[in-house]
């Protein structure tokens, strides 16, 4: 039996990048899994496509997390189409780098709103409709949260701020049976990485020079990751912050 029959998993920003992969894997280790989107309704559809072509269930849901109006609708969906959720993976993210001098409040608060606030608001509801038997809820990080790159002093404070709160909640909804764990990932080949010009730079360059397996790392090297931190197999693991790295040190 895959080790997520039967279990129902909320991926936030699943539309492509990390978020899809991670979808993709949940589901084919037998999890139904809600795909949620912000705006790009063909991506997520085209996720939730792959899914059901590969033997899977899912749904795309819209819902900007960055807006607290539309969270409780996001879970309300998922539960009603799906059931109870057992599974959550708060992977919707935006990064900015921004030198010291040219720092705005809208350069903070753009990627504050969605990459803290929107991930704690969207576990508070989402842990109100967890099943009764407990979960995982796997919140994707960063290298940069504690490697922090010049230029991204607003990205690696949100990072931080989420390894922090992973822990705080680890202690929190222990006793539930909830268990929270950050995975944080290092230098990714994603669209994201494409369009900023990372790919083919020397910030990959440097990157994959500074980590020891010699390779700049896939959507997939995550998500198998959180297969394993979403299932009993990690049953033991709570409050701890896995790097998938291939063992990346800034």
């Amino acid at each position: 039996m895959s080790k997520l029959q039967g279990k129902v998993a909320l991926v936030t920003g699943a539309s492509k990048g990390i978020g899809a992969s991670i979808a993709k894997e949940l589901a084919a280790n037998g999890a139904a899994v809600a795909v949620n989107y912000s705006s790009s309704a063909e991506g997520a559809n085209k996720v939730v496509a792959e899914i059901k072509a590969a033997g899977g269930n899912a749904i795309a849901v819209q819902a900007n997390v960055a807006d607290p109006a539309t969270i409780p609708g996001l879970i309300a969906t998922v539960v009603k189409e799906l059931g109870p959720i057992d599974v959550l993976v708060n992977n919707a993210g935006v990064y900015e780098f921004s030198p010291l001098e040219a720092i705005t409040p809208d350069h903070f608060h753009k990627q504050f709103n969605l990459n803290v606030l929107g991930l704690l608001l969207t576990t508070q509801a989402a842990v109100a409709s967890f099943a009764k038997t407990g979960g995982s809820i796997i919140n994707i990080g960063s290298v940069v949260g504690q490697m922090a790159a010049p230029q991204g002093s607003v990205y690696s404070a949100t990072k931080g701020a989420v390894d922090s709160i992973t822990v705080s909640l680890s202690k929190e909804l222990g006793p539930r049976g909830i268990r929270v764990n950050s995975l944080n990932p290092g230098l990714i080949i994603t669209e994201g990485a494409h369009s900023a010009g990372i790919v083919g730079s020397d910030f990959e360059t440097n990157a994959v020079a500074g980590t020891p397996l010699g390779r700049a790392g896939q959507p997939k090297d995550v998500a198998t990751v959180a297969a394993f931190l979403a299932s009993d197999d990690a049953a033991w693991l709570t409050g701890q912050t896995i790097y998938a790295s291939g063992g990346f040190r800034m």
